[in-house]
């Protein structure tokens, strides 16, 4: 069964269209435990939302798990992995932080919990609710 998945990135650092551009990216650079822990439980084929922060502030794409966890070249101490990414489609509709933070259905989002992890997990009913947000 896939899990579902929500990835942050600042889109001046790597943005979802630079992703579609490039077809696959590995996502590195995770220096949290928890986030980590995140990384290391994606499945290939599970979907994840891109998430534009700090401009933006929204859910603006839809991509898939392409390689589990492996070791993250960016670390030369060795102790966090990556994980590779490819996109699926962008959202027809971007979901603002605000119109998540508004919609009861995920006032529980551990996003909002641990609002400075780059990686979270989405519960099913989260990931509809999101979906149906963005108009899909």
């Amino acid at each position: 069964m896939s899990a579902y998945w929500l990835m942050k990135s600042e889109p001046s650092k790597y943005s979802f269209e630079q992703l579609q551009k490039d077809g696959s990216t590995v996502w590195d650079g995770v220096r949290n435990n928890q986030a980590a822990l995140n990384l290391k439980a994606m499945k290939v084929g599970d979907k994840a939302f891109f998430y534009h922060s700090q401009e933006g502030l929204a859910v603006v794409g839809i991509a898939e798990i392409s390689k589990e966890a492996f070791l993250d070249p960016s670390d030369p101490a060795g102790r966090f992995v990556a994980v590779e990414v490819k996109p699926v489609r962008p959202v027809k509709t971007p979901v603002t932080l605000a119109a998540m933070k508004a919609e009861p259905a995920l006032a529980g989002m551990a996003m909002f919990r641990q609002f400075r992890l780059s990686v979270s997990p989405v519960t099913p009913e989260e990931w509809k609710a999101i979906l149906k947000m963005s108009g899909e």
